[in-house]
């Protein structure tokens, strides 16, 4: 057979051999499910917030703490008005006293017993009176008693004291006219409590939202880095495909072809890792949306789009923006935390006015207003049948020995105010420092993202041509290696670049409410997006040369490489 011949039928055997390589993954690969998968949700950014803060649980705990310092507040405030109670009490009586002072009444009973005569008899008698005047007076008094001791049972007061069923009505009330100050002090507690509550509120809402869109864009970044390695596979195998048909022909040599497929291989770990990291993004977004983690998602708000315009900031005027913004809505006293601690120490103000209140006399007025009634035969007696009985109490309390109480209490009320006092000054210096540093993290976004513009562009281009050299046999698979590991260099960069700049965006967009540590890194420490790819060390060989892990400019470290070796 002729040169010409074996060399035809090698390259329509190699041509085959691609075609049925491209044919069998896709054969291999496509899953028979018995049941259909769940259609996709288009997910935005705005509605993943709302979603979020409907569900959320530390938003919803928030809420019950103002909830519960508003009724705090109702409660402080109705110390200054007076308290009106209503009652009625029913009281069945078992066994009385008297009924045994008539028992023994009974049994000292006579016909002329002193007893009877000294209860019964209400004529007087003089001394002078005749024995037939004396026996008429003690006629008397018998007849209307009922004849005998006994008749001490039988009185209409006797009736009463000794009643078994006893029904009640009556009104309780009570007022406080002077405490010293310790109702002022109590009020302000209360609406201190309540401003420091809603304040949580405010900061359980912004973190929640920071969160969020830090998941949103986590996952956006890691499907986007996800796609270039993806892309980066697809690109080596192409190259290996042109590899084998060339060695095939007999263009070049074995080791060409080897160093293409160790470089495939090499770039299928790297896939399954940034497809890995991707879904680990896209649980922790359904985690915090509470969505069911086999639920596909469509992430639709790109932030390339909603960053563009950040590409035309320079420097200079961001700057300026940013120390405006410093000076007004991000000022440390206007965080989250030095605000609630502010309030703490109004707090601790009124405890302390509380504790020297209680060697201040206090007055307090207090009246009872009730009717009662004796029913009897089981039936409820009438109004007329119902006594009044009606006191009013003013009672004045003056602590007069308390064994050092007071003073100890005042000493703690001090101290609790000087801890508040420094804690708050403490904080506030913490919340400048945290400002600025969101700040230049805001600018170090701002500069990486200036930086990156093109680059991308410009390494695609630059693979293109590297692409067709190698395929005109003009350079080597060393140099078309190179410009794809570039390539998907600038395409992460850009990438990570347009996420920490959002992220950036919107932390100082909620930096008044946020509580402080949000910013985890300072900008000093944070490696950029843009640099953080030529601090890595190049190899002459490629398969050794490994793809850069983006780094937040926030100052958290972003876990999706996409790299591996090539």
């Amino acid at each position: 057979m002729r040169p010409s011949s074996r060399r035809g039928a090698r390259t329509f055997a190699a041509v085959a051999l691609c075609a049925l390589a491209r044919a069998l993954p896709a054969q291999v690969t496509t899953p028979a499910t018995q049941y259909p998968s769940p259609a996709a949700r288009s997910l935005s950014l705005d509605e993943a917030l709302r979603i979020a803060e409907d569900r959320s649980e530390g938003v919803r705990i928030a809420r019950a703490g103002v909830l519960r310092a508003r009724g705090q507040q109702y409660q402080a405030r109705a110390q200054y008005l007076p308290q009106l109670n209503g009652s009625i009490s029913f009281q069945k009586t078992l066994e009385s006293q008297f009924e045994a002072i008539s028992r023994q009444a009974a049994s000292m009973s006579g016909p002329a017993g002193p007893a009877t005569y000294g209860v019964c008899t209400t004529v007087p008698i003089p001394d002078t009176a005749s024995a037939a005047t004396r026996q008429n007076a003690l006629n008397t008094a018998r007849t209307h008693c009922g004849g005998g001791a006994t008749d001490l049972a039988n009185s209409p007061l006797a009736k009463i004291f000794a009643a078994k069923q006893t029904l009640t009505l009556g009104l309780q009330g009570s007022w406080t006219v002077f405490a010293g100050g310790r109702l002022l002090a109590a009020n302000r507690i209360a609406g201190a409590a309540r401003r420091s509550a809603e304040i949580g509120l405010a900061s359980a809402t912004a973190s929640l939202r920071l969160q969020v869109t830090e998941a949103y864009y986590d996952a956006a970044l890691a499907e986007q880095l996800s796609s270039i390695a993806d892309s980066s596979l697809a690109q080596s195998e192409r190259t290996l495909s042109q590899v084998t048909l060339a060695r095939n022909v007999g263009n070049t040599s074995e080791f060409e072809l080897l160093r293409a497929q160790v470089t495939r291989d090499n770039q299928r770990p790297a896939v399954i890792q940034s497809r890995t990291r991707r879904d680990i993004a896209m649980l922790r977004l359904k985690q915090l949306l509470d969505f069911p983690a086999d639920q596909p998602l469509t992430l639709v708000s790109a932030f390339a789009d909603s960053t563009m315009h950040a590409a035309a900031l320079d420097d200079s005027s961001f700057v300026v923006t940013a120390r405006a913004a410093i000076a007004s809505d991000t000022s440390a006293e206007g965080r989250a935390q030095v605000r609630q601690l502010a309030q703490a120490v109004r707090v601790q103000e009124n405890q302390f006015r509380i504790a020297r209140a209680q060697r201040i006399p206090a007055l307090t007025l207090s009246t009872q207003y009730g009717r009662i009634g004796y029913p009897t035969g089981g039936g409820v007696p009438g109004w007329d049948a119902f006594y009044p009985n009606w006191t009013v109490t003013a009672m004045l309390s003056v602590p007069l020995f308390t064994g050092g109480r007071i003073t100890g209490d005042e000493m703690v009320a001090r101290a609790n105010l000087m801890e508040a006092r420094e804690n708050y000054q403490q904080t506030k210096e913490l919340a400048a420092l945290d400002t600025r540093s969101a700040i230049a993290d805001l600018e170090q976004a701002i500069a990486a993202w200036n930086a990156s513009a093109g680059t991308a562009e410009q390494a695609s281009r630059a693979y293109g041509i590297a692409e067709v050299r190698y395929r005109e046999g003009i350079s080597t698979q060393l140099e078309l290696s190179e410009s794809r590991l570039l390539l998907e260099q600038s395409a992460a960069n850009r990438a990570s670049a347009a996420r920490n700049l959002r992220v950036a965006e919107v932390r100082l967009a909620l930096i008044h409410d946020l509580p402080l540590g949000t910013v985890t890194q300072g900008a000093a420490g944070a490696a950029g997006a843009a640099g953080f790819g030529a601090a890595q060390q190049q190899s002459t060989t490629p398969q050794q040369q490994t793809t850069p892990q983006p780094q937040g400019a926030a100052g958290a470290t972003n876990t999706n490489s996409i790299g591996g070796q090539q």
